[in-house]
């Protein structure tokens, strides 16, 4: 069964209308003060840790809010403070700070004293489904009486929180059309200055790079040799429903024997909120599990992978900025084109070779792995396509935005000249 889907979520949403209110009134109450409150809701990482880390390195007063003992501990490792964001604590911290940052959502901090606030979205990737007020899926409720009152609510509901934005940052003049529509925001709240969550994909050297991936992956998991193959398969959330991918037992003979006969290993990440099983029938060596209980964030070990092997996920945006090449496994691309739809054609992102079954897409990677020109290609279209929506590739995104912030009125931290 899937984790979470929209309808569940709406729901629980408007049950809790009451407590938005309560938290309405006390946020007029209490004035806010100059601190920072960071939140993230795949923990400890992403573009709120590159925030942080340019936030505090100017001397803000900062803390991060947590939502379980594994966030607490990662922020702890990284000598973060904490306070449980659904902790009285958690309340007074967000209702005083002066910026909020978050990655999906208000939740991220204490959701109900968000008013009022200066709140920074950083958003975790460039859109390529549609998302927010562009997608159907986004006001979902269950099947009851008055639902139609109900996803009218939810829609008026969802454009009010996120007004609340005060700035939100795009990787590129393309990216920013699609959040501007997707979360109403006008008044040039979405700048273009590049996305904090990939800087590290810039930084330094590509082999240092890869070395510190390499590190990172051999924290979470079984080292991988250095000369093989590391295939990274990263299907996206089917917004409550099953993932259409989960390979048969009789694929997964293929996959391993594959697998084997190019000494490569493929790490599967299934979506947090997603439902399948991708575990072979027998344990392999050459499979391996990096879903997000594993490894927080994907994104500073993706210079260890060769090959993105992907549906709809924004990280085939991502891996052109490494030069990596993406293979598309998308059965159900015709209906979730249907049902929650796209930026622009699935097929200018994709091409027109989409995977429909894994006997397809083993195809695709044998030739891949097999032959330099075919891994070439696809890297260059891949680098391509990256080039046309990440404007920058220099590793400070994470500092214009902390500019862009600053710009509107955030003072600088206290004490300083």
């Amino acid at each position: 069964m899937a984790s979470f889907s929209f309808g569940s979520g709406n729901a629980a949403k408007l049950l809790r209308f009451p407590l938005y209110a309560v938290g309405r009134i006390g946020t007029l109450l209490v004035p806010r003060g100059r601190r920072w409150v960071f939140g993230c809701g795949a923990g400890v990482g992403d573009g709120a840790l590159a925030l942080w880390r340019v936030a505090t390195a100017q001397g803000h007063d900062a803390v991060w809010l947590t939502s379980s003992h594994r966030e607490r501990a990662d922020a702890a490792a990284l000598g973060i403070p904490t306070i449980s964001k659904m902790s009285l604590r958690g309340w007074w911290a967000t209702a005083r700070a002066g910026v909020l940052v978050v990655t999906h959502g208000l939740g991220d901090v204490n959701r109900y004293a968000v008013s009022g606030g200066f709140v920074t979205q950083l958003w975790h990737g460039i859109p390529l489904k549609r998302i927010g007020l562009d997608s159907p899926a986004t006001t979902q409720v269950p099947d009851v009486p008055a639902a139609g009152l109900l996803r009218r609510l939810v829609g008026l509901l969802y454009r009010a929180a996120a007004q609340r934005i005060r700035v939100m940052p795009a990787a590129s003049d393309r990216a920013r059309g699609r959040l501007e529509s997707a979360f109403a925001l006008g008044d040039g709240r979405v700048v273009v200055t590049g996305e904090p969550r990939v800087d590290v994909l810039s930084a330094g050297t590509a082999d240092e790079r890869r070395a510190a991936a390499s590190a990172l992956l051999a924290d979470v998991t079984s080292p991988v040799a250095l000369n093989a193959r590391a295939v990274l398969y990263a299907p996206t959330w089917r917004d409550g429903e099953d993932d259409p991918s989960v390979p048969t037992a009789a694929e997964w003979v293929r996959i391993i024997a594959l697998l084997e006969a190019q000494d490569a290993v493929l790490f599967v990440r299934s979506h947090p909120l997603g439902a399948g099983e991708y575990q072979p029938p027998l344990p392999s060596a050459r499979v391996r599990t990096l879903d997000s209980d594993v490894l927080r964030d994907v994104t500073p070990a993706l210079p260890r992978f060769d090959v993105l092997i992907t549906d709809y996920s924004s990280l085939a945006y991502d891996v052109g900025l490494l030069g990596m090449p993406v293979l598309y496994l998308a059965p159900d691309a015709e209906d979730y084109a249907r049902t929650r739809g796209f930026y622009g054609r699935y097929q200018d992102v994709a091409g027109d070779d989409v995977a429909q079954n894994w006997r397809g897409l083993l195809d695709q990677l044998e030739t891949l792995l097999t032959d330099e020109s075919a891994f070439t290609r696809r890297s260059d279209q891949s680098s391509t396509l990256s080039a046309h929506m990440h404007a920058y590739r220099d590793g400070h995104s994470a500092r214009r935005v902390y500019r862009a912030i600053r710009a509107r009125g955030i003072p600088a931290p206290k004490g300083a000249r």
